[in-house]
């Protein structure tokens, strides 16, 4: 299978070339040439079938090419050995539980598979591979936990000050080995603009071979299409009409489920549900893109004020605004309603939100709502409430469990590199490692 960039000014190439130069010369984005279509046989046995087994039958659609199926089978059962339940909420409205990795958020599915990917494609490569990540949250801690101590390869991840919950700090910057964590003076956006440059720096890209893990990377991005069809195996004895309520960032977790619906899942609806970085909203309301700095919130992990993956929903779409809207509406919420909705949700049904969580419930809610259809109303549950105890806490009395891999990282000490937003810096700092292509 073959990959054209975005930006159209850039020669197709296979998988294996699209993931390890993670972003193409003319700056834009990885798509694939064509979209695989899904055997209606498969979608008849979805309901059977466990997360390992549909990533390597969806896998192999896009890969079969680049990779040997027993490798892809390998890979697939190993980086997805975890599950993602379908739990009732309420009536019709359910929660698809994407945290049960092993950092305890949805981002685990994507870098887990990268990263057994990116080591098996890289293995005839004589060279060092240095991944530039900029993390909003629970990126940084998947992609660090799914390299690490991978040989040939380190990781740098660069976050936000000050605007990353405690617990995500911690698991960003308790690591060693081949992780190094960069402490930015500034927004997401700005460690975002940090990574571009430095895979547009033609220089830098001479010394040393970049890649991004960040859902840019289309190795990050195809994993995220297989819990959609996991969700729907799981939602198939409800014989009613899906739709997907999917809290929404740099768009990734979206473009994840847009594909799987290209492919032939039978997806009614998808709903972006985002905080008050309501970019995307605007979009679809007035048919306009127009980015700006992003909005700190209690959702931080979604707070983007340039999201990344909206040229590949512009292609998936053929830059056609009604076509978007016709499968997407897209909703958002403050920081006020979203600590209502976690304290409603957990006093009616006791059941927890993190704030992510919150938004792609209130995406689904009020859909359901405002429509008369009998459907299944499915939101993505992007991470554990653990690890936003210090938010939740301010707002309602409760007592969170913590889950054992968290609870190993709140006594460990930081340890990270506090840096201007400051390309020059950055570049320096990426220089003297001393980081070189073979």
């Amino acid at each position: 299978m073959k990959f054209y960039s975005t930006n159209l000014r850039s020669p197709q190439v296979s998988f294996r070339d699209a993931v390890l130069h993670g972003m193409p010369a003319d700056h834009g984005l990885y798509m694939p040439v064509t979209v695989p279509e899904i055997d209606a046989e498969i979608i008849r046995k979805l309901p059977g079938m466990q997360l390992g087994e549909i990533a390597h039958t969806i896998g192999k659609l896009w890969l079969s090419e680049d990779i040997p199926d027993s490798e892809l089978q390998e890979i697939a059962y190993e980086s997805i050995n975890f599950d993602a339940p379908l739990i009732e909420v309420e009536k019709n409205i359910y929660s698809l539980e994407l945290f049960h990795g092993p950092t305890h958020a949805f981002k685990d599915f994507g870098a887990r598979f990268m990263a057994r990917t990116m080591a098996y494609l890289q293995q005839e490569a004589d060279q060092e591979t240095v991944i530039l990540v900029a993390t909003s949250g629970d990126t940084g801690s998947a992609v660090a936990n799914g390299f690490l101590g991978v040989p040939g390869i380190y990781v740098v991840l660069l976050y936000p000050s000050g605007k990353v919950s405690n617990l995500q700090e911690k698991q960003i910057t308790t690591l060693d080995r081949n992780i190094t964590a960069l402490e930015i003076n500034g927004t997401f956006d700005d460690c975002q603009m940090l990574v571009k440059q430095a895979f547009m720096d033609e220089d830098l890209n001479d010394i040393m071979h970049l890649t991004s893990a960040n859902s840019i990377n289309i190795a990050r991005l195809l994993p995220q299409s297989f819990y959609y069809f996991y969700a729907y195996g799981q939602a198939a004895a409800f014989e009613k009409p899906v739709i997907f309520s999917v809290p929404s960032g740099n768009f990734g977790n979206l473009c994840g489920g847009l594909l799987a619906k290209k492919m032939g899942l039978p997806v009614r609806k998808f709903i972006a549900a985002t905080n008050a970085n309501n970019i995307f909203p605007n979009y679809i309301l007035k048919g306009d893109f127009k980015p700006t700095a992003s909005v700190k919130t209690i959702s931080n992990a979604m707070d983007v004020g340039n999201p990344s993956n909206f040229p590949r929903i512009l292609e998936i779409y053929n830059n056609n605004h009604s076509q978007v809207k016709n499968d997407i509406e897209a909703q958002a919420y403050s920081d006020f309603i979203t600590k209502k909705t976690i304290r409603n949700v957990y006093e009616k049904n006791k059941y927890l939100l993190c704030p992510h969580s919150a938004i792609g419930y209130l995406g689904i809610s009020d859909l359901m709502m405002d429509t008369e259809e009998d459907c299944t109303g499915i939101f993505l549950a992007t991470a554990h409430p653990a690890k936003f105890f210090n938010v939740i806490h301010e707002f309602l009395d409760v007592d969170i469990p913590f889950p054992a891999g968290l609870k190993s990282v709140l006594n460990k000490n930081k340890e990270s590199i506090f840096m201007e937003s400051d390309y020059t810096d950055f570049k320096e700092f990426l220089i003297r490692a001393g980081w070189r292509k073979g």
